[in-house]
């Protein structure tokens, strides 16, 4: 039988929104192993001078535990 736990992390980018999930799940991928999935549970933008200045996405990081 499988257990998996979910950590949850906010993380951002310049580039867009793809780009903010990416950076995300590697920065978790660094400490943990086994990763599933991701669940993007809240997206926004930071504006700045009136232009979207950065992208923020709120994820759930699913794992199997050993």
């Amino acid at each position: 039988m499988a257990i998996a736990k979910t950590v949850e992390v906010i993380a951002a980018s310049g580039e867009g929104i793809e780009a903010a999930i990416r950076n995300g799940v590697a920065k978790v991928a660094e400490t943990i192993e086994n990763i599933e999935g991701v669940w993007v549970k809240d997206i926004k933008a930071t504006v700045a001078e009136g232009a979207v200045a950065e992208w923020r996405v709120t994820l759930a990081v699913t794992f199997i535990v050993d």
